[in-house]
């Protein structure tokens, strides 16, 4: 199979990695000590992302893009293991849909459900927009609003608006974005994307000087009202656990009616070097390693480090 190359972020910059094409899929190799081979853009791919999974282990034993590693999901509903390789637990943060009623009275707390009255009270309007120059405009306004968000630099800060407007311009025909606004002013938006039944939050970000008007609760009461309204079955916010890491992310989730869904992720090593990595779960990260306490104790250095600029705003943009 012929070689080629795929553009992606590795530790958030873009480059270009090795890639081959399997079953109409883009296979990327990344890493430098261990190569992992994945799904491009694995989570927003339309159907069964790996229908015969030994088609790519051939593909990467055989062909001239190698691996140590593959790596591909189970997607959800369908969480229980079905092929013979070695997996481990991933997750998502979801709602389960069935109306958007039953979402707002029975699992959105109270204190969420006074945050979404309160926006509204406070004069943010919530609406469904297009993805055209005004929006690109004030998406770029937000992303340089401030370098620190969630105690850490904001990839996005600094970018220019061309930048701004690509990156946030993928999958067009099945997008949707939703704006908060006060006075006009675009101060946050949720950009969705479809997958089968799944509604997928790419971006969420909101003005940290607007804090107060809690548009992040009318943002996100909002796009439920619209996957309801389609008939979505899962309205997904990235992960609801990274490793053994629990932050004000993930509370953030929990207050906004998002359970944690888990699904099998399998490892397949393609060489002795990935068996060892495989077998050591050295694909869990520091994040998933670490106990619990350690990482609460370094992320609280975190906090410490970025308390200057620290700011309450959550955002999705991994």
């Amino acid at each position: 199979m012929a070689v080629k190359f795929a553009e992606t972020y590795v530790n958030k910059k873009k480059c270009l990695v090795p890639a081959v094409e399997v079953e109409g899929r883009t296979v990327m190799v990344t890493g430098k000590w261990i190569k992992t081979a994945v799904i491009r853009d694995e989570e927003a791919v339309v159907g069964e992302p790996v229908k015969d999974p030994g088609a790519y282990i051939a593909a990467l034993k055989n062909g001239e893009v190698k691996a140590d590693v593959f790596t591909f999901s189970q997607r959800p509903p369908e969480i229980t293991p079905r092929h013979d390789f070695i997996f481990d637990w991933d997750n998502i943060a979801a709602v389960p849909i069935t109306t958007f009623e039953d979402w707002w009275g029975k699992r959105l707390p109270q204190e969420a459900r006074k945050n979404t009255r309160r926006a509204a009270k406070r004069g943010v309007v919530v609406k469904s927009v297009p993805f055209d120059d005004e929006l690109a405009r004030g998406i770029h306004k937000l992303c340089n609003e401030t370098p620190i968000r969630q105690s850490r630099p904001f990839w996005h800060y600094g970018k220019d608006l061309a930048t701004v407007t690509q990156e946030h311009s993928t999958y067009p025909e099945r997008s949707e974005f939703i704006g908060a606004y006060f006075e006009n002013e675009l101060i946050g938006f949720i950009k969705l994307v479809y997958v089968d039944r799944m509604a997928l939050i790419f971006h969420i970000l909101a003005m940290n000087s607007h804090y107060d008007k809690r548009p992040m609760n009318a943002l996100i009461a909002k796009a439920m009202e619209v996957c309801a309204q389609k008939g979505v079955g899962y309205f997904v916010y990235g992960k609801y656990l990274y490793g053994n890491k629990k932050d004000s992310l993930v509370e953030f989730k929990r207050r906004n009616g998002f359970e944690q869904i888990n699904f099998p992720r399998y490892y397949i090593p393609l060489t002795l070097k990935g068996r060892l990595y495989v077998s050591l779960r050295l694909y869990r990260g520091l994040a998933g390693l670490l106990p619990a306490a350690v990482i609460e104790r370094l992320l609280k250095i975190r906090d410490w480090y970025y308390q200057p600029a620290k700011t309450p705003a959550a955002t999705k943009d991994d």
